[in-house]
């Protein structure tokens, strides 16, 4: 990048600071007082951008508390902090980095201290329980804490494992709710062409994407009537690039939202583009103007799916539209429609 406008006048974050190298190319930075600047090298004006500043404000916020408990070496939050710097850690994506984390600091906050030589399955156990009001966030606590032992263990941080032997909560749940007809056409009537809000959700249906897909999608995506571009979901482990023809709804809403940008469709109303956080948050404040509070992004990839199932697509269509990597993953798509036919065709009979 070369130098050009300062980057402090484009990007007004605190403790960001910049510097030139000897190519003159323009280098940004969060430096916290008192703390060790840390690189950001997204773009800025990216979500990737966005992303790499938070983590690393909360780097920053966190180092003292860090410093303090590296001292407790077997502890619990000693651990998480030896995890968090490992390369397995940063090897994932940064929203599985983000509820990994969240799910270990709310353990450490009350077992932090406590030596990691003495927890066995039965601790674990109480600690995927006190989650048991909401067994989804009760699994991904035991879900993190496996993560983090099976690091523990390659690493040789620590011999033990006491999330062997621990099973997951067992719930009956059908995820996020799939968006029907009758949905899609009432978020119509209250969002028409050329709004944003009409815009996001024909990207997300058009396209089958997630919510952290949605807001990085921009013209340079478009070529040739087709939309192609890497699923941000296990980007950096299983990358899926998808590559999929433009659907017609999809261009008549891409041109009559106007948009002039050439990063990505979708803006804030400050004319930045979101993350996938804030995305998520705005996609359901649209939802509730359009009397949808039940609704979200991810049900209508779901919808989506779930009408080619029932239109006839082959399981391996829906693989290449939604970026499945294996036939399981869409089985509930097809079994479905499947049923449902089968219902039609069985009673013609009768």
């Amino acid at each position: 990048m070369g130098q050009g406008p300062s980057l402090s006048m484009r990007v007004a974050l605190k403790y960001i600071c910049e510097d030139v190298d000897r190519h003159g190319n323009v280098r940004c930075y969060v430096r916290a007082p008192g703390k060790r600047k840390v690189r950001i090298r997204a773009m800025p004006g990216t979500p990737e951008f966005m992303e790499e500043y938070q983590a690393a404000i909360t780097t920053a916020a966190e180092a003292p508390l860090r410093q303090a408990d590296e001292a407790k070496r077997g502890s619990f939050r000693y651990l998480c902090i030896r995890y968090y710097s490992s390369a397995a850690y940063k090897a994932l994506d940064v929203s599985t980095r983000n509820w990994q984390r969240r799910a270990l600091d709310e353990i450490a906050q009350d077992h932090g201290a406590k030596q990691v030589a003495t927890m066995q399955a039965r601790h674990v156990r109480r600690l995927r329980d006190a989650k048991t009001e909401t067994p989804a966030a009760a699994n991904q606590r035991l879900k993190a804490l496996r993560a983090l032992f099976t690091w523990a263990n390659e690493a040789e941080e620590t011999s033990v494992n006491p999330t062997i032997g621990v099973r997951k909560l067992k719930y009956q749940s059908d995820g996020h709710h799939t968006w029907t007809d009758d949905e899609i056409q009432r978020f119509h009537e209250r969002h028409p062409l050329g709004s944003q809000a009409r815009l996001a959700l024909d990207l997300l249906r058009y396209t089958t994407g997630r919510r952290e897909d949605a807001p990085r999608l921009g013209r340079q995506h478009v070529r040739d009537g087709r939309i192609r571009f890497r699923q941000a979901k296990n980007e950096h482990r299983n990358p899926v690039d998808i590559d999929i023809p433009v659907h017609p709804a999809l261009a008549e809403s891409i041109a009559a939202a106007k948009v002039t940008s050439n990063m990505t469709f979708l803006l804030t109303e400050f004319g930045k583009p979101f993350t996938a956080n804030g995305f998520g948050n705005k996609f359901k404040d649209w939802c509730r103007q359009a009397d949808l509070p039940h609704c979200s992004a991810h049900g209508i990839r779901k919808a989506t799916l779930t009408k080619l199932a029932e239109r006839g697509a082959t399981p391996h269509e829906i693989m290449a539209v939604g970026g499945h990597r294996s036939l399981e993953e869409v089985e509930r798509y097809t079994a479905k429609a499947r049923r449902s036919t089968m219902a039609d065709s069985a009673l013609r009979k009768l």
